[in-house]
């Protein structure tokens, strides 16, 4: 159920633009919103979505014209996405207004977004800064020769007692804690698999259906080598299938990733307001984002 939005109330515009708090009865028409542009999202992934997210509406001459959601992780981090306007309302700060009301209360927090190149400057003008670059890879995976671990290594199914470790590995890897996240991608993948080093989860990554097909994430591993392993066994599990990546655009996997089928199709630019997510010295890298919504 998605939660209400702290401080928000139904507000009207001089232009008869009517903002409200989002609520579940919203889903089915945020969902029409979201395929009018042609993005991939079936009525279950927003479902998923919303789960633990917060969002916002706008209206005019009672129809949904523009959806937002933000997710608040822990008290110092929080992610903005699906922040959609229909055509026939942009050029009217739609966008601007909701991005004022998803920010109210988050002050003090660290806040990351991924812009398209539409969206950049006005986040620019919000107070975020460019931090580097999300590539979304997709197309029927094609088997992936397994990827040699050196000694001590092995990949391995995540254990039913292993969700400690794995929220460790993504908050890390991520720069913000995500438990309750993780917890649901868990009980909702169709496969999880653990990069280990004697004994001790260093990686991971998931495979749940999502979109078109099937999605690969988040992949956290230590290294290029760990995440092309995890990422390997994975498209060979879903071979044959539409598969979508979401990679960190310095993450070395593209051009391997277009060796099995799957080809870059867009990219959009990582912002941040307030401070740099940094992962600790010798930690995990996050190589490929659960979604570019949620990070």
């Amino acid at each position: 159920m998605i939660a209400p939005l702290p401080h928000a109330r139904d507000t009207i515009a001089d232009d008869g633009v009517v903002l409200r708090p989002m609520t579940a009865d919203d889903l089915t028409r945020a969902h029409a919103l979201s395929q009018e542009q042609r993005w991939p999202h079936r009525l279950t992934d927003w479902e998923q979505m919303i789960a633990h997210a917060e969002g916002i509406v706008a209206e005019l001459d009672g129809q949904l014209v523009a959806t937002a959601l933000r997710w608040r992780w822990g008290k110092h981090h929080a992610t903005i996405g699906m922040v959609i306007v229909t055509p026939a309302c942009q050029g009217r700060r739609m966008g601007y207004r909701l991005m004022r009301a998803l920010l109210e209360g988050l002050d003090d927090c660290t806040v990351l977004l991924h812009a398209t190149a539409d969206g950049r400057g006005l986040y620019e003008r919000l107070g975020f800064a460019p931090t580097g670059e999300v590539c979304q890879y997709q197309g029927t995976a094609q088997p992936a020769p397994l990827i040699d671990l050196p000694g001590g290594w092995r990949l391995r199914p995540a254990g039913h007692n292993e969700a400690a470790a794995l929220h460790r590995l993504d908050a890390q890897a991520r720069g913000m804690p995500r438990e309750a996240l993780v917890n649901d991608l868990l009980a909702n993948t169709e496969a999880c698999v653990v990069l280990d080093f004697e004994g001790e989860a260093r990686g991971f990554a998931m495979l749940r259906r999502f979109g078109r097909g099937h999605a690969i994430g988040p992949v956290v591993a230590p290294g290029v080598d760990g995440a092309k392993a995890l990422v390997a066994y994975l498209t060979g599990l879903n071979a044959g299938n539409f598969t979508r990546i979401d990679i960190d655009g310095a993450s070395g996997l593209g051009e391997w990733l277009e060796s099995m089928g799957l080809l870059c199709v867009d990219a959009s630019t990582t912002m941040v307001r307030g401070t740099p997510l940094t992962a600790p010295p010798g930690a995990s890298a996050l190589f490929a984002l659960v979604t570019q919504a949620m990070g």
